[in-house]
């Protein structure tokens, strides 16, 4: 298998649930609008700083990018501790430097700070750039305990959210990417990042934040060749009518599940507001050591050696297979409940290496394959064997991986509305490989990085160890007394 994992936001999984969603929740209010500890000091318009943003740009989008048209952004927030970070200094120097370097970052990445639109005429959604368009720069500040929000202990998810900004759009066009800036006074600032889904996935993204940390911290404008975008869109083969296949799909799940009505607006690109996240919830990070994970690797050996399964094939035991099958294990034995009950997991995979001639790795877009077991029953993963069992099943979906798993990515819409409703369904979003605690702007490591928008759907954040040692972290949030139930079991397996 030539292709390596890369877990992308949860929209695997989370396409089940938006629907859902759709005919259950529209009334409800988002958690952004719910008070909170946050100052508003002002919002801006950042534009793209170079020459070339004089000219207009318009960027096709492919069937990757059309799975994704439908589901809500995704939310990351990085802080960065900083005890000198005080009111004025915000003002006068993070502020600043951020958006400057803002601007230049933009001038090679046009896309983010244009629009997606779908004119009447046209088949499908495109990424379209004109002079003067721009990405929203909220600058804030926060009430709220910086060392509680990064530290270890557990803490209410809804805090997270007022850190993260909002994405606008309308019937006619969407946004693509929007910042907010943070200040914690003497404690520290975060920057927070909605992206629109059906533009990038992780990832771009993760390339773009490297871009303008990379400018703000060198203050320039150059950029080293791995992270200049490649925008060629012919790259990318599609299945015969794939980008059709799926737009079809998702209007037909849509039907499904409100009852047969036709959409008022079959091109609208407004955006649903986020579900309501129980004030119950909460969030937390699991820290896996490099002993840690060889200490579950040779648990798996020895399960493995002793297992009376008759399925004797030899396990791929990489860092991303052990850390994901650990944490499914535990979320499903967290839940409890009838053994019978469905459940499943989905992950994606970067197939930028899987095709064949392969993409460039800096190719700007989706470029995600999609993998799933579903439906399986919890007994699978709660049996004394559990651990193993998932490993096996993780294993080999990683091992299949090759080409011919492009072809079937139209079906995967459609597969969404055979999922028994209640289905407990795992995914992960993110990767140990992004290196998303490399990214200094110039005041250091970040503290912390968090996904936001795993509160949407049972989903999981991956990332690597902040020291760079080998480990890696992996992020939760649920109700209190399913996480108190899961920490007690992240912690006691670890000790088998």
């Amino acid at each position: 298998m030539s292709g390596s994992v890369l877990c992308y936001p949860f929209y695997q999984s989370y396409i089940y649930k938006t629907i859902l969603w759709l005919s259950l929740h529209q009334n409800k209010t988002s958690p952004k609008k719910m008070a909170s500890s946050l100052n508003i000091i002002h919002v801006e318009r950042v534009t793209p700083s170079s020459s070339d943003s004089s000219e207009s740009l318009t960027l096709p989008v492919t069937f990757f990018d059309l799975l994704c048209f439908k589901i809500p952004p995704v939310e990351r927030v990085i802080f960065f501790r900083l005890t000198e970070a005080n009111r004025s200094y915000f003002d006068s120097v993070i502020v600043p430097n951020l958006k400057t370097s803002l601007s230049s970052s933009l001038s090679h990445y046009l896309p983010l700070a244009g629009q997606l639109v779908w004119k009447p005429l046209d088949p499908k959604p495109n990424i379209v750039y004109s002079p003067n368009d721009a990405v929203s720069f909220t600058v804030a500040e926060s009430k709220a305990e910086f060392s509680r929000l990064t530290g270890k202990e557990p803490f209410c998810s809804t805090e997270l959210h007022p850190l993260v900004p909002e994405l606008q759009n309308s019937d006619d066009s969407a946004s693509v990417m929007s910042f907010q800036v943070t200040l914690f006074p003497n404690q520290g600032f975060c920057i927070g990042v909605t992206a629109h889904h059906a533009v990038s996935d992780g990832k771009t993204t993760t390339s773009f934040l490297k871009s303008w940390a990379h400018i703000c911290k060198h203050q320039g404008s150059s950029l080293p060749q791995d992270l200049l975008p490649f925008y060629d869109r012919t790259v990318i083969k599609s299945p015969p009518n794939g980008d059709i296949k799926v737009l079809n799909s998702w209007e037909t799940l849509v039907k499904t599940f409100t009852g047969g009505k036709e959409p008022v607006n079959p091109k609208s690109l407004k955006l649903r507001p986020s579900p309501v996240i129980s004030p119950e919830a909460v969030r937390y990070t699991l820290e896996l050591t490099p002993n840690d994970i060889q200490t579950l690797r040779e648990r798996l050996k020895r399960e493995s050696s002793s297992s009376s399964s008759s399925l004797s094939k030899k396990l791929r035991l990489s860092t991303f297979v052990i850390i994901y099958s650990y944490a499914l294990t535990c979320l499903i034995r967290a839940r409890g409940g009838d053994p019978n009950r469905p459940v499943g997991f989905v992950f994606g995979a970067d197939c930028r290496n899987v095709v064949i001639p392969p993409i460039p790795s800096s190719y700007f877009g989706n470029c995600v394959i999609h993998n799933r077991r579903i439906p399986l029953t919890a007994d699978t993963f709660m049996g004394e064997e559990g651990f193993l069992a998932s490993t096996r099943l993780v294993s080999e979906l990683v091992e299949e991986l090759d080409e011919s798993v492009v072809w079937k990515i139209p079906d995967f819409v459609e597969f969404f509305s055979s999922i028994p409703q209640g289905t407990q369904v795992v995914s992960a979003t993110d990767s140990t490989r992004f290196g998303v605690y490399g990214l200094d702007f110039g005041w250091g490591r970040p503290e912390k990085v968090m996904v936001v928008s795993i509160d949407r759907g049972e989903a999981i954040s991956l990332a690597e160890s902040r020291d760079g040692n080998g480990g890696a972290e992996i992020g939760f949030s649920l109700k209190k007394h399913e996480m108190d139930a899961l920490i007690d079991l992240l912690h006691k397996g670890l000790k088998l």
